[in-house]
C-alpha cells in the first residue's frame, strides 16, 4: 500500500504587479490571505502544526522564523505561501485536493491583490539577508543544524515535496530507497525545470534552482523513528520523524515548481515505478552536484541526462505493468519527446515580451487537453515497449 502528499510553494505578484518577496511583503500581507481560507479539523493529526503556530492550515506562510533570545518567534521574513495535502491512498486524491486548494488560494489571495505565478527561483534577488541581523540565540540554533543554515537558499528558491510511503517497509528498505532516489535525481528533475530567470534577467541555463541548491539542500529526505536510525550526512538524507505520521516518509525535495500538476501526478508515478523497480542498484547518500548542475544547464539537451531519464522512465514503465498509474507518465513521456520544459516556454515567452513580470502572468493558465504530437507520443511508447525487456544502467 503506497501514500501520496505533495506541498507545493505559491510565489506572488502583488496589486503593483510587483514580485512579492519578503524585500516588499510583510507576514501580515499574508497572513490575512490565510486567515480568511478555511480550516479542516480531520486534517490532524495527519498535518504537523509546528511550534511556532504558523502551520495551522492546509495552507501557511512559508518563510524564515525570527526569535527572541529565546524559543518565542517574534516575526517570520514571508516569501510565499504553500499549500500541502493530505495523505492519500491514491496519486490522483492528492492532485484533486491539491487543486481545489490552490484554486480556493487564488481567489482569496485576488481579493487582496496578490496573483499567484510559476517561479522556482526568485528572478530579483539571489541572496536573502536577515534584517534585523540574527542574534546569538539565532546563531546557536542555525549552528545546531546544518541544513538549517542554507536559509539565503531556501528563502530565494522555491519548489515542491513529493511525499510517498510504504505501509510496513523496514526502515532501512526506506533508507535504501531514499539513497536510489538521491542517485538518480539528476535524471528526474528536469520534467520540472521552471528557474530561467536570475538577477532580473534570463539565466545561461534552464533551471538555476538545481544549480545553486544542489549539493547543500537534500534531494530526498527520509523520516526515521528514532535517533539511532539517523546517517550523519550533509545535506541530510535522514531526519527523525517530528509527528507518528511522518514516520517513514520518502521526500522528494529536488524538483522545481509545476504549475501543471498532471505534472506532479507523473513525477509521483515516476517515483512508485522506481520505488517498485529491482533493475537499478545504484545508490548515493548524498545528491551529486555536479551532475545537477550538468543538468540544470542543458536538461534534456544534454545526451546522458536524456538517456538515463529515458531508462528511468522505462524502469518505472515496466515496473507498473499492468497499474493504473502507468498513465500518469504519459505526460512526463511528452516532455522527454520533445525535450522541452516549462522553462523552454518561459524563455520564449521573455524573449517576446521582454518582462519578466508579463512572462510570470502567462503562468497558472489553464491548459487545453491534448497539447503535445500525439504521432511523437505513440512513437515514444512504442519504443519504450521495445526497449522494455533490457538492461537499464
Amino acid at each position: 500500500m503506497f501514500y501520496f502528499g505533495i506541498e507545493h510553494e505559491v510565489a506572488f505578484l502583488n496589486h503593483e504587479g510587483k514580485f512579492a518577496d519578503f524585500s516588499c511583503t510583510q507576514f501580515a500581507d499574508f497572513y490575512q490571505i490565510v486567515d480568511r481560507l478555511p480550516t479542516y479539523p480531520h486534517d490532524y493529526p495527519q498535518l504537523r502544526v509546528g511550534d511556532a503556530g504558523i502551520k495551522k492550515k492546509r495552507w501557511y506562510i512559508e518563510g524564515f522564523e525570527r526569535f527572541a533570545d529565546s524559543e518565542e518567534v517574534i516575526d517570520c521574513a514571508a516569501k510565499g505561501i504553500e499549500i500541502r495535502t493530505t495523505i492519500h491512498s491514491n496519486i490522483q486524491s492528492a492532485i484533486n485536493e491539491l487543486t481545489e486548494s490552490f484554486n480556493l488560494l487564488r481567489e482569496v489571495a485576488a481579493s487582496f491583490g496578490f496573483s499567484p505565478i510559476l517561479i522556482s527561483f526568485n528572478p530579483y534577488t539571489c541572496v536573502f539577508e536577515p534584517e534585523p541581523p540574527l542574534n546569538d540565540f539565532e546563531i546557536k540554533q542555525l549552528q545546531a543544524y546544518p541544513d538549517e543554515q542554507t536559509a539565503n537558499i531556501y528563502m530565494v528558491s522555491y519548489g515542491p515535496d513529493l511525499n510517498i510511503s510504504v505501509a510496513d517497509l523496514p526502515i532501512e528498505d526506506v533508507i535504501d530507497i531514499g539513497e536510489k532516489l538521491t542517485y538518480y535525481s539528476p535524471y528526474i528533475v528536469p520534467f520540472s525545470y521552471s528557474s530561467p530567470f536570475y538577477n532580473g534577467g534570463l539565466w545561461e541555463g534552464l533551471s538555476v534552482r538545481t544549480f545553486i541548491r544542489t549539493g547543500k539542500r537534500s534531494a530526498t529526505l527520509v523520516f526515521v523513528e528514532k535517533q539511532e536510525q539517523l546517517i550523519k550526512s550533509v545535506p541530510s538524507l535522514t531526519k527523525v520523524a517530528r509527528i507518528p505520521a511522518e514516520i517513514g516518509r520518502i521526500e522528494f525535495k529536488a524538483c522545481d515548481s509545476c504549475d501543471d500538476f498532471s505534472i506532479y501526478a507523473g513525477l509521483l508515478a515516476l517515483l512508485k515505478g522506481l520505488i517498485l523497480d529491482k533493475t537499478l542498484h545504484s545508490r548515493a547518500t548524498t545528491p551529486d552536484a555536479a551532475l545537477h548542475q550538468i543538468s540544470a544547464k542543458s536538461g534534456f539537451d544534454n545526451q546522458d541526462i536524456f538517456v538515463n531519464a529515458t531508462k528511468l522512465l522505462q524502469a518505472a514503465d515496466v515496473a507498473l505493468k499492468n497499474d493504473p498509474d502507468i498513465e500518469l507518465l504519459t505526460p512526463l513521456k511528452v516532455i522527454l519527446a520533445q525535450r522541452k520544459t516549462k522553462s523552454h516556454q518561459l524563455i520564449e515567452i521573455y524573449q517576446n515580451l521582454g518582462s519578466i513580470e508579463e512572462t510570470l502572468k502567462q503562468t497558472y493558465k489553464k491548459r487545453e487537453e491534448g497539447t503535445g504530437n500525439r504521432e511523437q507520443i505513440r512513437n515514444f511508447s512504442s519504443e519504450f515497449k521495445a526497449q522494455s525487456k533490457k538492461d537499464v544502467f
